[in-house]
């Protein structure tokens, strides 16, 4: 499903201004309330609002990323997870060459849309599309499910908080997308968690040869924007590896 990785090396001399932007258009789709919007403002913004307005429709966003000697303008479709919107998403995913498919990892349900979506982008979007499955909402679950409450014979005003299950083990969900070709990854949108990793790899596989579509028009960019955001920056802050923008 998705294109060799590129091998070259980077090229620190070469300048951005002397590189020519890939154009890429990325569309992420998922059930509503999967969090879609949440991650691709922390891609986009390193920004985190707790509750954000559903989607209508769709929204536009764009992010340049320097990845070794390339550089890659995601135009980026944020699509509405409600059922009414479902008969549009063709007119966002057509001529793609990306596409996220986020699911909520404390909803099976979530996950099962997603799998329909991976399905339906596999059938009629382009073949060559890159797929990133995305489990979101990571920081509300715990690896550890052995948690002991201690009890304290002083101040127990406070009520715990409640333990959200996991639903979606992460091993089905990488035996799933290893299956299909996929991407996979577990991010949470509220810490950042995975977020810019996800982007990464989904740039890493875009094929060389993708190249703007003449007879395409973008639109407002609106919220987005379109300035050159350090992506090793932040990676490097928070001690992992990114693209280097």
């Amino acid at each position: 499903m998705a294109s060799a990785r590129a091998t070259e090396q980077p090229n620190s001399s070469i300048s951005v201004d002397d590189l020519t932007p890939i154009q890429t258009k990325l569309v992420l789709l998922g059930e509503a309330a999967v969090g879609k919007t949440s991650v691709v403002y922390r891609f986009v913004q390193d920004d985190f609002q707790e509750n954000r307005e559903p989607t209508i429709g769709a929204a536009f966003l764009t992010q340049r990323c320097r990845l070794e000697d390339r550089l890659i303008k995601f135009e980026i479709w944020d699509t509405a997870g409600q059922e009414r919107f479902h008969s549009l998403a063709p007119m966002y995913y057509r001529n793609a060459q990306a596409s996220a498919v986020v699911y909520d990892v404390t909803k099976a349900a979530s996950f099962e849309k997603a799998k329909n979506w991976v399905k339906e982008l596999q059938r009629q979007a382009n073949p060559n599309i890159v797929i990133a499955l995305v489990g979101n909402k990571l920081d509300l679950v715990s690896d550890n499910t052995n948690l002991n409450v201690e009890e304290d014979s002083g101040d127990n005003d406070e009520e715990a908080a409640p333990v959200i299950q996991r639903e979606v083990p992460c091993s089905e969900a990488q035996q799933y997308a290893d299956e299909m070709g996929l991407l996979f990854f577990e991010t949470s949108a509220k810490t950042g968690e995975n977020v810019l990793e996800t982007f990464t790899e989904i740039a890493k596989h875009i094929p060389l040869e993708t190249k703007p579509k003449s007879n395409q028009t973008t639109p407002s960019a609106g919220n987005a924007r379109t300035e050159l955001v350090d992506l090793q920056r932040r990676a490097n802050a928070s001690g992992r590896e990114g693209c280097n923008c």
